[in-house]
């Protein structure tokens, strides 16, 4: 059911791939509530994705830029306001991506140059894309732009590696811009710390599986979908949130302020005890 929550609003959407994606999810939602916007990714996403698709079913016109690419931002935000005959609204950043983790390199034998390129892929180019739009003015007053983030910004987890150190130095660009943006020109900056999600680019952590059967353990309301993320992003976009800014919003069911839950404690104990009837039966060596 529509409200029309985004109803006369324009916004570019950054890193819709396929029907995985989070931002595939909130282009779906936004033109369900109304709004009109551009999708951006890459040339290889375009090529190997299905964002054609997406544009089509929502109308969208699709502009190919490389992220982490200043020149690239600004072409995507002039071409935008051309199209949409304005300035935008609200952006999604929904970017990321990690060759050490692709390649399996652990966290204390690091690759620097992929690290490097994690962090401008994954973080900087979010900086980039605020930098370049508060130059432009694309923005309008009151407007939102929103990141996405995940709780390893701020908790140590396993199989996560250095995109653990992209998603934290997103958050702080969300709160220094933020603040920047909002004294100036009243925009808000927020992050979604979301649930694992079983994305494209989610699938590729090591271990992912039993981290979504873990946190789906530890969560009070259970893990967080892809379409409830779309959702929250679409509040945060609409005016029903007008002095939100400067936050990392946790969207993970509650598992960011749990320790330990009755059912992970459960399966612990299972998982405990199993271990102990197995290590009884086992021949014990003079």
């Amino acid at each position: 059911m529509a409200y029309n929550l985004l109803k006369g609003k324009r916004g570019i959407i950054f890193g819709a791939l396929d029907n995985k994606s989070i931002a595939w999810k909130v282009a779906e939602l936004a033109y369900e509530e109304g709004a009109i916007f551009t999708l951006s990714n890459t040339a290889t996403a375009l090529r190997f994705g299905e964002i054609n698709e997406l544009a089509e079913k929502c109308n969208a016109t699709v502009i190919t830029a490389d992220a982490t690419s200043v020149e690239d931002l600004t072409h995507v935000f002039t071409k935008s306001m051309e199209i949409l005959g304005g300035k935008v609204d609200f952006v999604l950043h929904s970017i990321g991506m990690s060759l050490n983790v692709r390649k399996h390199r652990v966290y204390n034998d690091l690759n620097y140059e992929y690290l490097n390129k994690t962090l401008d892929i994954s973080a900087v180019s979010f900086h980039k894309m605020l930098q370049v739009a508060n130059k432009m003015d694309a923005i309008n007053e009151w407007g939102s732009v929103v990141g996405l983030s995940y709780v390893a910004a701020q908790r140590t987890l396993y199989g996560y590696n250095d995109m653990a150190d992209a998603k934290a130095l997103l958050e702080s660009i969300a709160r220094s811009f933020g603040y920047i943006y909002g004294r100036e020109k009243k925009i808000r900056v927020n992050t979604i710390s979301q649930s694992p999600t079983r994305t494209t680019a989610g699938s590729g952590v090591k271990g992912i599986d039993g981290l979504m059967d873990f946190t789906e353990r530890m969560s009070p309301l259970g893990n967080a979908t892809s379409e409830e993320c779309a959702m929250y992003c679409i509040t945060l976009f609409s005016d029903l949130t007008r002095k939100v800014t400067m936050q990392n919003l946790f969207h993970d069911g509650g598992f960011s302020s749990m320790g330990m839950s009755l059912k992970a404690m459960n399966m612990y104990n299972k998982s405990f005890n199993c271990s102990c009837e197995e290590a009884s039966e086992e021949p014990i060596e003079d």
